[in-house]
C-alpha cells in the first residue's frame, strides 16, 4: 500500500538531501537485518526506510511523489519513474550500500556490524528476489473486499536437500576453479581484469556432491498457490505485498516478497469517484411528475428511495454510507443516485390526445423552467431593439 516516504524518515516535506540521508543512515543502521537477525518487522521497516529514501534522494522521483503520490510509480498510470524489479525499486541493501559508500568490503561495513557483511556477503545466506504479479478482479471484488489464491511459478527451496545442494552424507569443499577466493583473473599480458568465478558463484566453496535434484543449486521451480487477502476499497493501482512469498532464497536465506499489482473492472451500473459512487437511473415521466417510490441498485443491494412530486431529470439523491469503504479505514463514502426523467416515446392515438388533453389543462406554473426561460429570451430580444 502506498505510504508517506516523508514519515517513514521522519524528516519534514522541506527536508534538505542532507537530513534524508542523515535521518536514513541512522535508521538504516537500526532496522538493518543483520543488526536484528529473524526479526520480520526490522526487516519490512528496513524496506520502507529502502523505497522512502530511493525516491527522496531523487529530484525527480521526489518531485513526481510530492505531485501525484505513489500513482507516479504506478507504470499503467505514469511512465517514466521507478526502477526495475518486482516491486518498482532498488533492492533496500543496494540502496544501504549506495548510502554509506561501501561494498562487502567497504569499512563501513566492518565498523557496523563487525566484519559480518551479511547480505552482502556472497558465501553466505543470500534474500530470494521479489516478484510481481498482476491480477484483474472485478468492481465489487475492489470494494468489498476479497480473498483471492494465485497460481504462481517461481523459484522454491529444494525438497530433497533443503535449500543445502548437497547430496546426502556430502559436505562442501574448495572451489577448484577459483581456489577457494571466489573470484578468477581473466585476460594476460598487460590487460587482465578479476571477476566472480562462474562455478560456485562467488562463494568460493562447491558441493562435494550436488544433489541430484537440484543440481547443487539448493532450489528447483514449481507451481505454487498463495492466498491473498485484498481489504475494501482498493481500486486500479493499488499495490499489495504478500511477505516472503517470492522466490526462495539462496544458501538459507529468506524468501523475497511478492507483489501484486491490481487492475479492477469497470462495472456496468456504477462509476467510482474517490470513495463514492455514482449511478444514473432512468425513471418514469410519470413517476417524476407524480412521485412515488422507485428501487435504487447499491453494491449491498437494493434501496428504496422516494421521489418527490415534480423531479427533474439530473436530480442526485445522496444514500449516505452507501458508497467504498475507504482503504486506509477513514469512513466509506455515499452513493449518488441521479436521475434521468424518460421522456415516453412510440405512442399511440390514444396515448398522445391524452397528453394533448394534458397540455391544455396545464397553467404557467405547471412548467415553471419553460417560461422562466420564455421570459429571458423575450427580454433579450426587446434590449436589441
Amino acid at each position: 500500500m502506498a505510504k508517506d516516504y516523508y514519515a517513514v524518515l521522519g524528516v519534514e516535506k522541506n527536508a534538505t538531501d542532507e537530513e534524508l540521508k542523515k535521518a536514513y543512515r541512522k535508521l538504516a543502521i537500526k532496522y538493518h537485518p543483520d543488526k536484528n537477525p529473524g526479526d520480520k518487522t526490522a526487516e519490512e521497516k528496513f524496506k520502507e526506510l529502502g523505497e522512502a529514501y530511493e525516491v527522496l534522494s531523487d529530484p525527480q522521483k521526489r518531485a513526481a511523489y510530492d505531485q501525484y503520490g505513489a500513482d507516479a510509480f504506478d507504470p499503467r498510470k505514469r511512465s517514466g519513474f521507478g526502477g526495475g524489479g518486482g516491486a518498482g525499486f532498488q533492492d533496500p541493501f543496494d540502496i544501504f550500500s549506495q548510502v554509506f559508500g561501501g561494498g562487502a568490503g567497504g569499512s563501513i561495513f566492518d565498523e557496523i556490524f563487525g566484519g559480518m557483511h551479511g547480505r552482502r556477503n556472497s558465501s553466505g545466506p543470500q534474500r530470494g528476489n521479489d516478484m510481481r504479479y498482476d491480477l484483474t478482479i472485478t468492481f465489487e471484488e475492489a470494494a468489498l473486499g476479497c480473498e483471492k489464491e494465485l497460481n504462481i511459478r517461481k523459484a522454491t527451496t529444494c525438497s530433497q536437500c533443503n535449500g543445502t545442494g548437497l547430496a546426502p552424507g556430502a559436505s562442501m569443499k574448495s572451489c577448484p576453479d577459483c581456489g577457494g577466493r571466489g573470484q578468477v583473473k581473466v585476460g594476460s599480458g598487460w590487460i587482465s581484469m578479476v571477476q566472480t568465478c562462474q562455478k560456485c558463484a562467488g562463494t568460493g566453496r562447491v558441493p562435494e556432491k550436488p544433489c541430484s535434484a537440484c543440481h547443487g543449486t539448493g532450489r528447483g521451480t514449481q507451481m505454487s498457490k498463495v492466498t491473498i487477502k485484498i481489504p475494501p476499497g482498493v481500486d486500479t493501482g493499488t499495490r499489495l505485498r504478500s511477505s516472503s512469498n517470492g522466490e526462495a532464497g539462496l544458501r538459507g536465506g529468506p524468501a523475497g516478497d511478492l507483489y501484486v499489482f491490481l487492475n479492477v473492472k469497470p462495472h456496468d451500473l456504477f462509476e467510482r469517484d474517490g470513495d463514492d459512487l455514482i449511478c444514473e437511473m432512468p425513471i418514469p415521466f410519470v413517476t417524476a411528475a407524480l412521485g412515488g417510490e422507485l428501487e435504487a441498485p447499491t453494491l449491498q443491494g437494493k434501496k428504496r428511495i422516494v421521489i418527490p412530486e415534480g423531479t427533474q431529470s439530473g436530480t442526485v439523491f445522496r444514500l449516505r454510507g452507501m458508497g467504498v469503504k475507504n482503504v486506509h479505514g477513514h469512513g466509506t463514502g455515499d452513493l449518488h443516485v441521479r436521475v434521468i426523467v424518460e421522456v415516453p416515446r412510440h405512442l399511440d392515438t390514444a396515448q398522445k390526445e391524452k397528453l394533448k388533453e394534458f397540455a391544455q389543462l396545464c397553467k404557467q406554473d405547471v412548467n415553471p423552467m419553460s417560461q422562466g426561460f420564455l421570459e429571458r429570451i423575450k427580454n433579450w430580444l426587446s434590449g436589441r431593439e
